[in-house]
């Protein structure tokens, strides 16, 4: 059977019923590869930042896999994220959850495919699948971000309750149109940032807090492997410890600027790089409009706003490379 993100709050409420005679639920897991992986990081911050009575981490599928936390099994639940099904990993750390006695919660994109019967829960997300993902006409509150965060939101929530869980629902209801809106908002600039990076052979990710992820994805994913581009995500707070050593005036940096408790690491890299490097694309949360959402939860939304205007962007560098973004050459073609 599959589900909604708006089925979530009721799957928490099963499942914790589903486990109370056997000691009820202690650790909270997140599972994924790649681009799966990253859309999981601001489920991590959150239960890292807001919880208190439950383990969890993300790990990536086959490291969960080879190197499986002592505690996982019979009083864990496990939120897998694998967009059409098929990621062997992913497959394999679900069997093994199935094995193991716990509760394994599927994040997919397609109704039916290998991972599904090692799901007890499998949650159908949106996706724009339009070319290029330009179509912005999903419920962004419906996509696996969203959906691992409200796995880990309804789980607090019912556990040991969330004094925030009515804001973060109000911001659950906003995410849509603050997308929608900031998409359309960077469309000239993007076209001129393609123009002025379509030459260049390296370009960095920076980001922090519950958004890193999506400066991660757009590091690995889009740059490096549908752009084959040399790239390396920085997390900002660790941009001064190492990295920032590489910084000069023709290096090209993409920061992200969040809204919340880890803008002031953002905007400390931001001084420095407009201090030492010229090539900067700076993508800012309150710019982009997510200040509507309140300041006790915005920090778990940044994610879902910068990872959907990097589309925006991604299909404009795509068009002057002339390089399309499905372009592989290892990818699905050879064995590894």
């Amino acid at each position: 059977m599959t589900y909604k993100s708006t089925d979530i709050k009721n799957i928490i409420a099963e499942i914790l019923e589903a486990k109370k005679d056997v000691g009820g639920v202690k650790s909270l897991y997140f599972v994924g590869c790649g681009g799966s992986l990253g859309a999981l990081y601001p489920a991590k911050t959150f239960m890292e930042k807001e919880c208190g009575n439950l383990k969890s981490a993300l790990i990536s599928s086959n490291e969960f896999v080879h190197s499986t936390p002592k505690d996982f099994g019979k009083n864990s639940i496990v939120c897998l994220s694998c967009h059409k099904g098929n990621t062997p990993e992913t497959i394999a750390a679900a069997k093994m959850g199935k094995e193991m006695g716990a509760s394994v919660i599927l994040l997919t994109w397609l109704p039916e495919s290998e991972i599904i019967e090692f799901g007890d829960y499998v949650i159908l997300y949106s996706f724009d699948a339009s070319p290029d993902h330009l179509a912005g006409d999903i419920d962004y509150a419906g996509e696996k971000t969203m959906c691992a965060l409200l796995v880990a939101v309804e789980t607090l929530n019912q556990t040991a309750g969330y004094e925030s869980y009515d804001k973060f629902m109000d911001g659950v209801g906003m995410i849509t149109t603050v997308i929608r809106n900031a998409r359309a908002h960077v469309a000239e600039r993007a076209a001129a940032f393609a123009q002025e990076y379509k030459d260049d052979s390296v370009i960095y990710t920076m980001g922090s807090g519950a958004s890193y992820g999506a400066a991660y994805m757009e590091s690995i994913c889009i740059f490096m492997e549908m752009q084959w581009l040399d790239s390396s995500s920085i997390h900002t707070g660790e941009f001064f410890h190492g990295p920032f050593e590489i910084t000069d005036a023709n290096r090209p940096f993409m920061i992200q600027i969040s809204e919340g408790s880890t803008r002031v690491l953002d905007e400390r890299a931001l001084r420095f790089l407009r201090t030492y490097a010229k090539r900067i694309e700076v993508l800012d949360a309150k710019e982009l409009g997510l200040s509507v959402i309140d300041a006790s939860v915005v920090d778990y939304f940044n994610h879902s706003l910068f990872n959907n205007v990097y589309p925006i962007y991604n299909h404009q560098l795509a068009e002057a490379r002339k390089h399309p973004l499905p372009t592989r050459r290892y990818m699905w073609k050879v064995e590894y």
